[in-house]
């Protein structure tokens, strides 16, 4: 399931090709997004607008789907730019952000999520309500842990095709087959609003420069996770820890990742 080579090896893919990732990402999570991606070795692009989605993912290597700022006017590009990254043959990533908070928001979730999207990665309350075409049963709650997504993340595997991580305490990334566990990862992570959604693009740019969709997404959260933990190491709250996340990304080697990874 895990390359031999490891995720130093993606790593250093990214550095070496310098994917460049169309992002339509949510306004919250634009700039922190935006400089991960530089740090990571790839190149980000944060275009939403009708007349620019076209050309854009046409010359991307990747193309990420964000719904956490939803408006009507972003939702045709968004459909469109998948459609088209499909038809070019080009990895995209959808990020169903509070797809259990409203039935507009879970619509256009599911409407998405039909798009053969070739990731799909949410918390567990995300995930859930998008396999199962409605909130969690505890009424939407947005502290449904990664474990309790687990059969819900297989089920929406199966039924779209995508590999679907579900993030937590510990995540989990699932292909309908298989599951790999990523342990890597620090409480902090969590105060930095934006965070998750920036994993979602570099997911994106992990599977513009990997063998698998499985791999790439896997990887992409060692990565971000293991640069949470180094990160966290001399932060002295949640803005220090944000600026040292990007210069830990910026800094890591493939030699550390690979042996700080926690994959199983």
């Amino acid at each position: 399931m895990i390359e031999k080579t490891g995720p130093g090896h993606m790593l250093n893919a990214l550095r070496r090709r310098a994917p460049l990732v169309h992002n339509i990402t949510n306004l919250v999570a634009m700039d922190l997004a935006a400089n991960l991606l530089q740090a990571a070795g790839a190149m980000p692009a944060m275009i939403h607008d009708s007349q620019e989605v076209g050309d854009v993912v046409a010359e991307a290597d990747a193309l990420t789907i964000n719904i956490g700022t939803l408006s009507a006017n972003w939702l045709e590009p968004m459909v469109e730019a998948a459609r088209l990254a499909v038809d070019l043959g080009k990895p995209w990533v959808l990020d169903p952000v509070g797809g259990a908070l409203s039935a507009h928001r879970g619509e256009v979730a599911r409407r998405l999520a039909h798009l053969q999207p070739s990731v799909i990665r949410g918390n567990g309350a995300e995930i859930m309500a998008l396999a199962q075409n409605k909130p969690p049963a505890r009424g939407g709650d947005l502290q449904v842990d990664s474990t309790e997504a687990l059969d819900a993340a297989f089920d929406l595997a199966k039924a779209t095709g995508a590999v679907v991580a579900v993030t937590g305490a510990v995540d989990y990334v699932i292909d309908g087959k298989g599951i790999v566990a990523v342990a890597n990862g620090h409480p902090l992570m969590a105060k930095v609003a934006g965070l998750d959604c920036a994993l979602t693009c570099l997911v994106g740019a992990c599977c513009a420069v990997g063998q698998d969709d499985m791999n790439a997404t896997v990887y992409a959260h060692a990565i971000m996770g293991l640069c949470g933990e180094l990160a966290a190491a001399g932060a002295q709250g949640p803005a220090t820890f944000r600026t040292r996340l990007i210069d830990t990304l910026y800094n890591l080697d493939a030699a550390t990742l690979n042996q700080g990874a926690r994959m199983q």
